[in-house]
């Protein structure tokens, strides 16, 4: 076996153009397949963590999907408001430990814009129950304060100190902002990967002084300007959503009941998770997609090594017919192919996992603020391990094309000259 592992490293030295090609070849294919893997598990890990610690969502009577749409991904409109009492309300209730009122309906240049208070920085969590946190700045200071996600940051550019007009509803145009109130921007919150990337956050109160004025929906021409409107104390009149955060894991379900049958109006309440679940389940194609381009894209490197390895023998049969002439039997012959194709394959795997960690240490705070792509760089998961060892095994395999026509050929045929 020695003997066989050293006469297959020098006839691969002696064909290191062609071992260099190939093992790249496995090296890509895995590099891909592992890399198409991770994305595809992250993505749904971060789909799924897109908000954490919240227990129940409390929305106007919906679906259950079309509520966490809007008030967790910002995606569409509510069908109705909460009534501030109503929430006020539900922030009392004595299996609730914390509230986070939302308020939506404006936006600034294709961004959504939340209303909201101090207790969306405080208790929101996303991830692994991680808190959001500012990379620049802080909250609401005054009363036209925004604080904005770092993918608003990023792509408008914009900086601490920056004035940003708001929109009334979600299409900008000029004649629906709110020219003569200008926002300052206050903070900017770290990546998260999340929606709140994408969102300008203001306060309540801030939301209902933009509105002085646009009653019917139009700008009556009677809005006071900022001076006039910071001396007033402001407090809304109805809200969005409101997430919630429970004492105990214990009351969700009879909380839920509560909202869900609330005397006061008609509200709906869902679990996040399940939600989200459900949500994931109509975008499962992609999933499926993803695990598709992943599997060819292994095959077409499978297919590049046999290519590659059967060219290489019609080159080497003279080779082979010398071994066979100094004593080699066919089935070790076939063996010095089969020990070729597996370091080529095992070493194509290896400089795969390199690539693809070393990139992932390279670029992850580079993919988290440019694509909002969390991928955490860990030990790979039993599941890798297994593709790798299927990746292995696929190669092996594959050997036994080119051993068996190697174990085939006869040493007349390997001698004889062909013109």
């Amino acid at each position: 076996m020695k003997a066989l592992m050293l006469l297959a490293w020098q006839s691969l030295r002696n064909r290191k153009t062609t071992a260099v090609l190939t093992v790249l070849t496995i090296a890509i294919s895995t590099t891909l397949l592992l890399g198409v893997e991770k994305i595809r598990t992250q993505a749904k890990a971060s789909f799924a963590h897109t908000i954490s610690g919240t227990d129940l969502i409390v929305g106007a009577r919906s679906g259950q999907v079309n509520l966490l749409l809007y008030s967790v991904f910002r995606i569409g409109n509510a069908t109705n408001n909460i009534d501030w009492q109503s929430f006020q309300t539900l922030k009392a209730h004595k299996a609730v430990q914390w509230a986070i009122p939302i308020s939506l309906g404006d936006s600034h240049r294709g961004f959504r814009v939340i209303g909201t208070n101090e207790d969306y920085f405080r208790y929101y969590q996303f991830g692994q129950k991680q808190h959001l946190a500012f990379r620049q700045g802080n909250s609401f200071q005054s009363l036209f304060d925004t604080v904005i996600g770092a993918e608003v940051a990023r792509k408008l550019g914009y900086q601490i100190g920056d004035k940003i007009i708001i929109a009334h509803g979600i299409s900008d145009k000029k004649f629906t902002r709110h020219d003569n109130l200008p926002f300052t921007v206050t903070g900017i919150l770290a990546p998260t990967g999340t929606p709140v990337d994408r969102s300008v956050h203001v306060s309540l109160a801030a939301i209902e002084a933009i509105h002085i004025g646009w009653e019917s929906g139009a700008n009556l021409g009677h809005t006071p300007d900022g001076a006039v409107l910071s001396q007033q104390a402001f407090q809304p009149k109805q809200i969005t959503a409101a997430l919630l955060g429970l004492n105990s894991k214990i009351q969700t379900f009879a909380l839920q009941r509560y909202i869900n049958t609330f005397p006061a109006e008609p509200l709906s309440a869902i679990i996040p998770g399940i939600a989200l679940h459900e949500l994931w389940g109509m975008m499962s194609i992609a999933e499926q997609a993803l695990m598709v381009v992943s599997v060819f894209v292994v095959i077409a490197g499978l297919l590049g090594m046999l290519s590659s390895l059967l060219t290489s023998l019609n080159e080497r049969r003279r080779e082979m017919a010398i071994l066979r002439a100094t004593g080699a039997r066919p089935g070790w012959i076939a063996g010095l192919l089969f020990v070729e194709t597996t370091a080529l394959t095992l070493t194509g795997i290896l400089a795969g996992m390199v690539t693809l960690y070393g990139g992932l240490v390279l670029s992850h705070n580079w993919l988290l603020d440019t694509f909002g792509l969390y991928l955490p760089v860990q030990t790979p998961s039993s599941y890798e391990w297994l593709l790798m060892a299927m990746i292995l095994s696929a190669g092996m395999l594959t050997s036994l094309i080119p051993a068996l026509r190697a174990y085939r050929l006869s040493l007349a045929d390997g001698m004889t000259i062909r013109i």
